[in-house]
């Protein structure tokens, strides 16, 4: 999917920049939420921010790659504690806004059968560009991917 999602006010939620001493909490979420395959140095990737909610990581968005002129969103999940509160809008138009402020075009990928994402992202008026068809080989690469 590609395109700016729309700002949203981050309200009484206080965004953090995430880095190495958040890895931890940064593993644990992904491993919750299975929002991509996540490895313990993906923040070295680019920008990742946060939410916390009395010192537990509630929700973080990232970079990861970035082909000439774009920037993928990258691991945004919400702690399933957490979700309703609007955090992934807000981090999603968070790290969207410093994408588009150095000239580069956000995009991101999602599994088709994540409908609520999906649904999010047409929300913040992204739109679906290209279908994708992968293939997974392997087990292991099953797990990384969450898919069990």
């Amino acid at each position: 999917m590609i395109g700016t999602p729309a700002e949203v006010p981050a309200g009484e939620a206080d965004i953090v920049t995430l880095g190495a001493g958040d890895v931890p909490a940064m593993m644990e979420l992904t491993k919750l939420t299975r929002p991509s395959p996540f490895t313990p140095r993906a923040h070295e990737l680019g920008t990742f921010l946060g939410i916390r909610v009395d010192g537990r990581l509630a929700a973080m968005a990232g970079e990861r790659m970035k082909p000439a002129g774009y920037t993928e969103m990258t691991a945004i999940c919400v702690h399933p504690d957490f979700r309703g509160r609007g955090y992934a809008q807000i981090l999603l138009g968070a790290i969207a806004r410093q994408i588009s402020a150095r000239g580069e075009i956000p995009f991101l990928h999602v599994f088709s059968d994540n409908s609520a994402a999906i649904a999010l992202y047409r929300r913040q008026g992204m739109e679906i560009r290209r279908r994708l068809h992968v293939t997974v080989l392997g087990s292991q690469c099953d797990h990384r991917l969450g898919r069990d």
